[in-house]
Parts: C-alpha cells; structure tokens; sequence
C-alpha cells in the first residue's frame, strides 16, 4: 500500500510525461506500483483535481482497498536452493523457477520482486563485479548537491586564536561540471536548504532535477523531535517548480560526477583556502567564490573536450536548456512536527500558541515558521490554515474565530466585549436605550457582572422598531427600574399595545385606516 503523498505524485509525473525511471527514483517504488496505481487513476474516473479535494484517507483507500491488502507475511523463497538449481540448468531460467515457487506458494512474492531478492542474495553472498556503465549527460537535467567529506579548520576566533572547523556545501551540474560551494558552520537543515537556493541564485537558472544526496536531513522519518526534509523540498520543488530525486541509498556511483568534485575540492579549494587566515564567515565566503570561479574558468585537461571550460559549457549547453529563476525568493521556513493537534486545537511556537480547525485535533500536522507568517499543514503537506506571525508577549494565544466550535465561538463572544461596546451597541436604538443601558452597568458592584444583563436586553431588540424599544426603555427609567427583567416586561406591554392598535386600525373604513396609519408614522 502506498501513501496519499506517493499516489498524488506519481500521478502528476507521469501525466506532465516524466518516465518510469524517474518516476520509481522519485518515489523509492517499482515499475509494477508505477502501472497499479495508474491503471486504478484510470479506473476510478476522476481527474487529479477531483483527487486532491479528496481526504487523504479516502484516496488511499480508493487505490488500496482494504479488502485486497495482504495481512499474511509472504514466504520467503530458499534462494540457496534456487541457486543451485540456476547452476545445473543448461539454459538458467529464473522465471521458470518462480512459475514453481509460485505454485508451491500462491500468495507469495511477484516477479520483479523475487528478482530483487535473488539479486540481494547474489550480491551478500558472492559479491557481484564492479563495472562502470557510460552515461549520457543531459545539458540543464540534473543539479547534484552534496558537503565535502572533509571538515577542514579554516575560521579563526580572533580573541583567542582557536581554530574552528567548517563544512563545506557544494553543487555540480551533470553536463558543464560547472560548481557552486558555500562554507557553513554546520551541516543542518537550514544550512542545507540555504546552500541550494544560493546555488540556483548563482546559476541564475532552474535544472529539472534535484539530486540530493542522502544525508540524515534528506531522509530522516517525521518525529516530534526532528524536522523532515521531505516536507521542506516539497515546499522547494513547489516554489521553483522542480523535480527533486535522491539517488539510491549508500550508492555514490548514483550521483558520480558530484562525488568526483568532492574529491577535486578537497585538493582545490581546501587546499586554496588553508593558505591564508580567515576571521569571520563572511570573509571566507568571499575567498570561496573567488576560486570557484577560478575553478570555473579553468580550461579542462583533454583537449577534444568540447566544454573546453565549465562555465563555458554551462553558458553554451546548459544554461539555454533550464528555466530562469522564478519571481520573489524562497522564503526558509522553521519547521515543527507534530505527532498530534492537542485537544485545544493550538500548536506552539516560539512561545506563542497558533490555532487550527478544531477537527484536526489528535492529527499529525506540521508547522512552518517564516519571520512573518506560521503556516500550518496536514500529514500530506497540505495547508491547512495561516496566521501572521506574532512577536508581542501578549496575547500568547492566536487564535482564527472560524477554527473554534459554536459554543467556543459563543464564549469568546461573551468575553471579549466591555461596557463601551454595549453603549455602542445601544446607541442604535435612540438616548433612552443608551441611559438605560448605562443605568445597568452601573449597577453592578463590578461591571463586568452586567455584561450577560446588557447583552441579553439588546439582543431582546432585534426585529422590535426602534421608537418602541425607545418607549419601553423610557419606562423603565421613569419608574427607576432599570433590570432585565423588568426591561422584559416593558417591551412585551408596548408591543402588545402596538399590536392592539394596528388591529383597531385595520377595522375602520378603508379612507380612515389610511388616515389612521399615516397619523401613526
């Protein structure tokens, strides 16, 4: 079974025409996933909208019914004796040896996945030999980021002359080998993201892949202590409209030509940059860019090369073939997971307590900080509501009105008004009215206890003409009775005397009814 994330994504890589390779290496799954899930988009009807207002959980359920998910562990096959068998046979055929294992074991492993697990088998068994396949390079296709193994000490505290170690982030394009590198002080999320929106900034241009590579911030699981990438390069191939594909976990040869330039600025760069004395972050930045773009410069060895430089071959070949930077900037968020919405649908950050639709209570949901806004999302990464940012010490509690339950909202209406407010609220219905009311909060030892009083009286009002609530509240000062219930009671006799009289009127004749009515207005 497949999440909503990897369902709702596969489906738009291949509709946008992304193949299956990409596809399977975005999403860490087989071609055979690839096809079920796309034969099941077919079958349902519904178009990639219709799915995404879908709940999560209603679209998983649709591609993977629960009737057909497998809750049996498969058997797994005695792939010691299978292997004997492929070394007998004149002609090895390991399908035929799965047709056999599949009929001793119906419900057992399909065909690409029993060759997966013979290959595994081979490979911890026998080894398997190293050969380099050839690959073709695409102009603009892949942007390959990774840090340098080595953390060398390069910046010096001048107050007391301790050397600190720094970690070095770079960048390479498949094609130009054309190369970006950045020194931070450590190897965290925000370091990581920082250094691949200044290396877009640097090209000034848009590959169609990311190639990360696996670090722990690439692909650590949701926590509720830890952040997860995951989530940030989904904001990230959002904003820049990008594909992001990690190359096989402990695969180095998935992504050679950054590994290559790992090594080469380990001699190159590092070797460069211990020559002199730097003091602060910012001046060894600056050295940095000096000899990258040195590096960038420089001629390449072979001759017949047609790149001739790195930046050359990026501004010839590569550069043309990607997209420039869209508008704005990349904002860095701060993110926070949480393993559940507390049942007083409000997340914290920074000391302050965001709120969320109170139905999500009890659910995953994750945080994203900017310096001007909190951003909240679902599981699937999907926004559920903003919020500016607060950086006051009070209120600590931000709260959207439209988040809260009827009876909360009911609450807070109640609490968050004064007398001012019920005098304003008054004024609509003429002096009287805002005498009377005023009468009333006075009345209370503390004023806060007439606020229920006032609100009541003035809700009384609605749909009462305005000289009748006028008159009865006239009534109510002359006689010095200025109460609830006695408000009550002056309201109901005008308007049942109101009402006798209009049907006096309506007996009359019809030249004096009109006379009347018109006396009245």
């Amino acid at each position: 079974m497949q999440s909503y994330s990897t369902i709702i994504g596969v489906i738009e890589l291949r509709l946008s025409g992304i193949g299956y390779r990409t596809t399977k290496a975005r999403y860490g799954i087989g071609n055979s996933t690839v096809t079920l899930i796309m034969n099941r988009f077919k079958e349902t009807g519904l178009t990639l909208d219709d799915l995404k207002t879908m709940e999560p959980t209603k679209v998983e359920a649709l591609f993977y019914p629960p009737e057909n998910l497998r809750q049996a562990e498969k058997p797994l096959p005695d792939f010691h004796m299978i292997h004997q068998r492929m070394l007998a046979m004149k002609h090895p055929d390991l399908a035929f040896l799965w047709l056999e294992y599949k009929e001793a074991h119906p419900d057992g492993y399909q065909l690409s996945q029993f060759y997966k697990l013979y290959r595994d088998f081979l490979h911890e068994n026998f080894g398997l030999e190293k050969v380099s396949m050839p690959v073709e390079r695409i102009p603009g296709e892949k942007m390959y980021i990774d840090w340098v193994g080595d953390q060398p000490e390069l910046l010096t505290d001048p107050s007391t002359g301790e050397i600190r170690k720094v970690h070095v982030f770079t960048t390479t394009l498949g094609f130009s080998s054309c190369v970006y590198a950045e020194i931070f002080l450590d190897e965290k999320l925000p370091s990581f993201i920082n250094g691949v929106v200044h290396a877009l900034e640097y090209y000034q241009a848009v590959p169609k892949y990311l190639v990360p590579d696996n670090l722990k911030t690439a692909v650590t699981k949701h926590s509720k202590d830890e952040l997860t990438l995951n989530s940030v390069f989904s904001d990230l191939e959002d904003f820049y409209d990008v594909i992001v594909v990690p190359p096989p976990p402990r695969k180095p040869k998935g992504k050679p030509s950054v590994e290559n330039h790992v090594r080469f600025l380990e001699t190159h760069l590092i070797e460069r940059l211990k020559k002199d004395i730097y003091t602060s972050l910012e001046e060894l930045n600056r050295a940095t860019q000096k000899i990258i773009a040195t590096i960038n410069q420089d001629e390449f060895r072979q001759k017949s090369d047609i790149r001739k430089t790195r930046m050359y071959a990026f501004e010839t070949y590569d550069k043309p073939r990607m997209r420039p930077l869209p508008g704005g900037c990349y904002a860095l968020c701060d993110y926070r997971y949480y393993a559940r919405v507390p049942d007083n649908y409000h997340l914290e950050y920074d000391g302050h307590y965001y709120s969320v639709l109170y139905t999500y209570h009890g659910k995953p949901a994750i945080l994203k900080a900017t310096m001007s806004e909190i951003r909240i999302c679902d599981e699937n990464n999907r926004l559920i509501c903003r919020h500016p940012r607060s950086y006051k010490d009070f209120p600590r509690y931000i709260t959207d009105v439209a988040h809260m339950p009827e009876h909360h909202q009911y609450y807070k209406e109640l609490n968050a008004h004064d007398g001012a407010y019920y005098r304003r609220w008054a004024s609509v219905f003429g002096e009287s009215m805002v005498t009377l009311i005023d009468r009333v909060l006075r009345s209370a030892k503390h004023e806060e206890q007439a606020y229920n009083s006032c609100k009541g009286m003035l809700h009384m009002c609605n749909e009462i003409p305005r000289h009748l609530v006028s008159e009865a509240a006239q009534m109510c000062i002359d006689a010095n009775a200025c109460k609830y219930s006695y408000f009550k009671k002056a309201l109901s006799k005008v308007t049942d005397k109101h009402a006798s009289s209009a049907d006096r009127t309506s007996h009359l004749p019809e030249h004096e009814n009109i006379r009347g009515r018109d006396c009245y207005q």
